[in-house]
């Protein structure tokens, strides 16, 4: 149990898609304005991260070993597969979500953090319940760092911000923050 909490604590602080390896970083910029919509498409995020990191372990195990060279080009599918059936969901359940969302919803496709995650659970060579623990730290690091942006963000509309410091500008000095203060994290565990 202690070595899937290390996975969990690696993946959602120590080696954060976002803060550590600067990549999902379309959602993180244009959804983190608001905590409400950032926790949702952290949640849509994490979502297809675990659907991901199951259909990974499945084509590890069944189909990908005779063909290796498939591997990325299946993985490419199984994501826009998964996110065309998350966004099929989400505008059936919740069409607010949806038009909140916007746009964002079907970049999840092109998200570069949910195909690291697959290559990620890949390369090292982690089981079924390792790559979903794997799956839902890296997910809760995506939400966590969606969630400080949206709330430095909403914050930053209370204080006065000089002009040539507001939205993309202050957006980049507040990443570069925390991705700094994320850097405290590094040597916690290691994997």
């Amino acid at each position: 149990m202690g070595e899937l909490f290390a996975i969990f604590i690696s993946a959602s602080l120590v080696n954060n898609f976002v803060l550590a390896y600067f990549v999902g970083l379309c959602p993180f910029f244009g959804v983190s304005r608001q905590v409400s919509t950032a926790v949702r498409m952290g949640g849509a995020v994490t979502a297809v991260m675990l659907l991901t990191s199951l259909a990974v372990s499945f084509l590890e195990a069944f189909l990908l070993p005779p063909v290796p060279f498939l591997r990325l080009i299946s993985y490419i599918v199984v994501i826009a597969s998964l996110v065309q059936i998350l966004e099929m969901a989400v505008k059936k359940l919740s069409p607010v979500l949806f038009r909140e969302l916007g746009i964002f919803l079907p970049l999840i496709t092109t998200n570069c953090a949910i195909l690291y995650l697959g290559l990620f659970q890949y390369a090292r060579g982690y089981d079924f319940l390792q790559g979903i623990f794997f799956a839902l730290g890296a997910g809760a690091g995506f939400t966590l760092a969606l969630v400080l942006m949206a709330s430095i963000r909403q914050g930053s509309e209370l204080a006065s911000v000089p002009a040539i410091a507001r939205d993309m500008g202050f957006a980049l000095i507040v990443a570069g923050s925390l991705s700094l203060a994320f850097m405290g994290f590094s040597g916690l565990f290691s994997s």
